[in-house]
């Protein structure tokens, strides 16, 4: 009852945290869209104070929208703010980090052979890491990019470069494109609540007061508003990354982390400048490019380290650890069950089950990769050895272990 009740909270939050992510980036994307539509207003509309219009149809309608200068001569009632998008974004998101990689650390978060001693040093080390990176972020953005926004660029780059391959060192591979994920999505939360919302408090302020309001806050929140923009194809990215282990569970991962925040900040851009009405097609061709050479050097990097199923599992050995259903009974049944054993699971992650010798066999594609990269058994919690490892491997590739597992094990129903 209680993985039930934990499996519906699960969903609850997640479809929240969804909702609000879509409106966040929808918003994002909607504003700069329209700034950079924004066109010189007609006599008329100068004279009202506007310093660009555009007109849309949608829905059936004709939008006419309007930017002021400053603002209007009479300030309307009613003045939406768009704030809590982002805020809820970022809070749901918290309670999924704290609901799955920090209440059970021992299974995605942590990961022997990474720098954290243990599951709760790693919980320690993700908190560090985003309140690290926030700060790191801040202090680039309030003191170095008023002075040269180049070398901001080339430093926020640099840093989140570092993030990559420092979340490869302290987490396990599946958490840690989420990290580098959440880090991004916690800057961006930042850049709402210290920036943008802030400037936009100070710029009503000094209206009502019948002041003149400073530029400076003005355009350092547009520039904040432009760094979230750039940053959602990469938290998208990361956030959707937890379902390939072909990416996050290779040996340069960090590497290819990399790459793919790159591409989605460059895609990004191409789009930021097509609404400015610069069409640049060379960076789609660069981008998918980018991401050919990517996918072939994955692949031809873990064809080279990954040892063979013969060198690493002889015959003689295989034998001597078992038959290959008591290996996935003791390490894979756990969770892949009809009924799991393993507390935290009312039903099989991904609906698959490793019940019978006909049900791994048809499952055999999917079982491959994640014991290659080493991504299950999900932190490794029934302690399979790498000989083992080796020897499953072997009797899911070997024609002629198949041939054994065929007739050792008896039919089944699935």
């Amino acid at each position: 009852m209680e993985s039930l009740l934990y499996d519906w909270f699960n969903l609850l939050i997640r479809m929240l945290h969804a909702i609000a992510a879509i409106a966040w980036i929808g918003a994002s994307f909607y504003f700069v869209w329209l700034d950079n539509h924004l066109e010189v207003p007609d006599d008329k509309g100068k004279a009202r104070g506007l310093a660009g219009e555009l007109w849309a149809v949608h829905g059936g309608g004709i939008y006419q929208v309007g930017k002021y200068r400053l603002a209007p001569p009479v300030m309307p009632q009613r003045l939406h703010w768009f704030k809590w998008e982002a805020y809820t974004t970022w809070i749901s998101s918290a309670l999924l980090l704290t609901l799955v990689y920090y209440g059970r650390a021992d299974l995605y978060l942590w990961q022997v052979g990474k720098w954290p001693a243990t599951p709760t040093v790693a919980v320690i080390a993700s908190l560090l890491y985003l309140a690290a990176g926030l700060l790191c972020y801040e202090l680039l953005f309030r003191f170095l990019h008023p002075r040269s926004q180049q070398l901001f660029n080339g430093l926020l780059a640099l840093m989140v470069a570092i993030a990559c391959w420092l979340a490869s060192r302290l987490f396990s591979d599946r958490a840690a494109f989420l990290q580098l994920g959440a880090l991004l999505a916690t800057i961006m939360a930042g850049n709402v609540f210290f920036g943008i919302i802030p400037a936009q408090k100070r710029f009503l302020r000094a209206l009502d007061a019948g002041e003149e309001p400073a530029a400076a806050p003005m355009l350092a929140a547009r520039r904040r508003s432009l760094h979230n923009n750039y940053f959602t194809l990469p938290v998208v990215f990361c956030m959707l990354s937890n379902h390939y282990p072909f990416l996050y569970g290779h040996r340069f991962n960090w590497l290819a982390l990399i790459a793919c925040v790159a591409l989605g900040a460059y895609v990004r851009h191409f789009f930021n400048l097509r609404h400015r009405g610069q069409l640049k097609f060379h960076i789609p061709v660069i981008a998918a490019a980018g991401t050919l050479l990517l996918a072939l050097g994955l692949a031809q990097t873990q064809k080279n380290i990954a040892p063979t199923p013969q060198d690493s599992a002889s015959p003689t050995a295989r034998k001597s650890l078992g038959n290959p259903m008591s290996l996935v009974e003791t390490h894979c049944q756990g969770c892949h069950s009809a009924v799991p054993t393993e507390p935290g699971f009312s039903a099989a992650p991904l609906g698959l089950r490793l019940d019978t010798p006909q049900q791994v066999l048809a499952a055999r594609d999917r079982i491959l990769p994640t014991l290659r990269n080493r991504y299950m058994p999900l932190g490794n919690i029934a302690g399979m050895s790498e000989e083992e490892r080796m020897a499953l491997i072997a009797a899911l590739e070997t024609d002629e272990v198949m041939a054994v597992q065929k007739t050792t094990f008896p039919d089944s129903s699935p």
